[in-house]
């Protein structure tokens, strides 16, 4: 893992959401705040993000960010439908431009056949467009997983800017 990576993507991330006068936000699960830091690392982002939600319950994403009982019982935690709406869930309380929803089995242990453990779902989305969303399987320990899921989100979002 070279965290220098992620301060490089954040960084250009950051680049590109002021360039567009834009704030971001993120919702993370099992990263647990590894985006949110990678963005902080970097000088003067405070010019460009105001705010991430730590979202590792069911409860705090329901109660946070409004995701619905229906869709955490239904589709589970990991799965594009949750993250979608985490995403809009953490746009419409932070007033942000961008933001990134992320949710997944970091690992060792909690994975399924269904959802094996380094499966993880991202959502990016832009105030007032339709979100993208994708899930992948990662590779690795815990925290492997957990990078590898931050330097995707990471460049899905300075996709969507460019």
């Amino acid at each position: 893992m070279n965290l220098n990576n992620l301060e490089i993507l954040s960084a250009d991330l950051g680049a590109l959401l002021q360039k567009n006068k834009m704030f971001f936000t993120s919702a993370e699960s099992c990263t647990g705040g590894l985006l949110s830091q990678s963005i902080v690392s970097v000088p003067g982002s405070s010019a460009w993000f105001g705010c991430s939600f730590i979202t590792y319950s069911n409860i705090s994403k329901h109660k946070i960010l409004g995701v619905s009982k229906d869709s955490l019982k239904t589709f589970g935690a990991v799965s594009e439908e949750v993250v979608e709406e985490m995403v809009t869930g953490a746009l419409d309380e932070s007033h942000a431009d961008l933001g990134i929803a992320i949710s997944g089995i970091a690992g060792p242990g909690g994975g399924t056949d269904k959802r094996p453990v380094g499966t993880v779902c991202l959502a990016w989305k832009l105030k007032g467009a339709k979100a993208k969303k994708s899930t992948f399987l990662f590779e690795g320990n815990r925290n492997e997983v957990r990078y590898q899921t931050v330097i995707k989100g990471l460049e899905g979002a300075i996709e969507l800017l460019k």
